[in-house]
């Protein structure tokens, strides 16, 4: 496993997103973004971290982050 600190680049990688399509992260070089993963769904600390991310979702639209 690769440990990422604050200020890395992250490796490249392809997957696919919630609505089917391709996601690659070397499209996004040079940008902000936010990649939001977690471990389970349904458990109440996932849970409550998607909801703090989508309830912030204003502050990260506003500094320029995709």
């Amino acid at each position: 496993m690769v440990v990422l600190k604050v200020g890395d680049v992250a490796p490249d990688f392809e997957t696919v997103d919630d609505t089917g399509k391709r996601f690659k992260l070397h499209e996004y070089r040079g940008k902000k973004i936010v990649l939001y993963f977690y471990p389970k769904d349904f458990t109440p600390g996932c849970t409550a971290e998607a909801c703090s991310l989508r309830d912030d979702y204003q502050i990260f639209e506003g500094a320029g982050i995709d």
